[in-house]
């Protein structure tokens, strides 16, 4: 999971001292040298990343720095990377957080990559620096910490014990006991092709350990089913308890999926679900099929219908949740292969396409709870193409008016033009993807692109958003829509987590991920620069 972690310095590490240039104040937060201790003993390389105006203020001097830092390491022992960014906040640099450059510049000090790393700080810009650049970010707050910042972190914990803890549980869940060697194994998602595409490291922990992976999808999930690495064979039917609008539950055709499930042959079968999600009636079917192993997540008391029942603490995101399953399970990614998501590297044609380099606007969502209103996504291609942007605007077929609308604003319309492997064509030549939690940013974050998350939080960010890739969260996360996990529709008018947002905000954001723009400005005037 993870090989580093980059501890923010005053309010994280010590008692923020504003300015401290004397090495005789500073002061350990509670649990500190227990945490850094934990860390250090599982084999983690620690760093600090910190921002330090005092230093282009001429409120102490490098050497007054130095000093303070060699206090620390007295007190807390050593640490293999210190990273300071010596500017204040009207230089414009690419280090200081919320920029992500501290920690870019942390991973590769370490000779490792951010997506490798946690970011442990107190207040909101340490998290914006660690999603900015892929890490993972643990909020710490303090009585300085604004409330708005505690509920937009992705994972909050009480102290830094409690951090250190969190980090630990999470590398091993998903590292088998005991790794296993299995025949053929049957995997199921059944429901969206995001939630396929988030299974997918899972899958892959699967196939390690398999001869043979069947991997059994719904029919929205089908197109991303054929993207995923380790699936050999894919069976497509709907489940009336997973599907939003199921058919009728009836003997004919339970029978029907009874006769497809012996067909596998599977010696076992490993059953991915969500939280509201229950495995048990495919787990009987399972039985009835002649499946002698069967493993799944279920908090309610499942009998003898699983050998394997496994239980998640909420909020873990989901590729790990899925993983925990897959290593309860016996199986565990192989050596190289970390938890990111990816796609095969064959399955990705390419259409005519401007030249790489643009950004990629998707307003749409198969959740109209969480998609971007349609006139905050035209004003969005219109400040991204003012600020000298290329601008594509991607949906799907029953999406062709929302993208017409939005792309009259100043970009190319690709609506309803792009199957799922289409619009992994598109997204891999992106600078960035403006999209809403929603499958598309699921699959930017599968090719490694960076995303401006416009996300409803009627689910959890820590759970459902981007994973492992540069993200920068936009929106209210404190709206009254909160955990309510609608879909269908928003649960408050005038749908105020994601109206708000202004344009503005979206340009600075894909500034902030270092994505320059690369088309014409108005009136046709070439943009310096280029590329991400």
């Amino acid at each position: 999971m993870y090989d580093a972690v980059l501890f923010d310095r005053d309010g994280t590490l010590i008692e923020d001292v504003p300015y401290n240039g004397d090495p005789d104040k500073v002061r350990p937060m509670p649990g500190a040298r227990e945490a850094v201790d934990r860390l250090r003993a599982a084999g983690l390389r620690l760093g600090v990343v910190t921002n330090q105006s005092g230093l282009a203020r001429g409120l102490f001097t490098a050497a007054d720095m130095r000093r303070v830092h060699d206090r620390i390491e007295e007190l807390l022992g050593p640490f293999d990377t210190w990273q300071v960014c010596p500017h204040d906040d009207g230089d414009g640099c690419s280090c200081r957080k919320p920029a992500p450059g501290l920690v870019r510049r942390a991973a590769a000090d370490l000779g490792t990559a951010p997506r490798r790393c946690v970011v442990v700080g107190d207040i909101g810009r340490d998290v914006t620096a660690a999603l900015a650049a892929g890490a993972t970010g643990i909020l710490v707050p303090t009585p300085v910490t604004r409330a708005e910042e505690v509920v937009a972190a992705p994972t909050v914990a009480r102290d830094l014990p409690g951090a250190a803890a969190e980090i630990l549980r999470r590398q091993s869940s998903v590292a088998p006991r005991a790794a296993r060697r299995a025949g053929t194994v049957l995997v199921v998602r059944a429901d969206s092709a995001g939630d396929v595409l988030v299974t997918g490291p899972a899958i892959r922990a699967v196939a390690a350990g398999a001869r043979r992976v069947v991997l059994l999808c719904g029919p929205r999930g089908r197109d991303a089913a054929t993207l995923l690495p380790g699936v050999d064979e894919i069976v497509e039917w709907p489940l009336p308890w997973i599907d939003p609008e199921p058919g009728p539950v009836d003997r004919v055709g339970m029978a029907a999926l009874l006769t497809r499930l012996s067909g596998v042959g599977a010696d076992e079968a490993v059953v991915f679900t969500s939280y509201h999600q229950s495995a048990l009636p495919l787990a009987v079917l399972l039985r009835m099929a002649g499946v002698r192993r069967i493993s799944a997540i279920s908090d309610d008391y499942p009998g003898a219908l699983l050998d394997v029942r496994h239980r998640v603490p909420p909020g873990v995101p989901e590729p790990e949740r899925a993983l925990s399953l897959a290593a309860a399970a016996g199986f565990g990614l192989p050596t190289g292969d970390d938890p990111a998501l990816r796609l095969r590297p064959d399955v990705r044609p390419a259409p005519p396409l401007p030249p790489p380099g643009y950004l990629v606007v998707h307003p749409g969502s198969s959740a109209p709870a969480r998609a971007c209103p349609p006139d905050l996504a035209a004003g969005i291609v219109t400040a991204l193409a003012a600020a000298g942007h290329r601008v594509v605007v991607t949906g799907g077929p029953d999406e062709r008016d929302l993208t017409a609308r939005v792309a009259a604003a100043g970009g190319v319309d690709l609506g309803g033009r792009t199957g799922l492997a289409d619009l992994a064509a598109v997204l891999a030549a992106a600078g960035a993807v403006v999209v809403g939690n929603t499958g598309p940013a699921h699959l930017a974050a599968a090719l490694g692109v960076p995303v401006v998350s416009l996300f409803a939080p009627t689910v959890p960010f820590g759970q459902w958003g981007p994973y492992r890739v540069p993200v920068v969260r936009l929106g209210d996360a404190g709206a009254a829509c909160r955990d309510t996990r609608a879909a269908a529709r928003c649960p408050v008018p005038g749908h105020p987590c994601l109206s708000d947002v202004d344009p503005a905000e979206v340009v600075g954001a894909v500034r902030l991920l270092g994505v320059r723009p690369t088309g014409r400005r108005p009136g046709g005037r070439p943009v310096a620069g280029g590329g991400r």
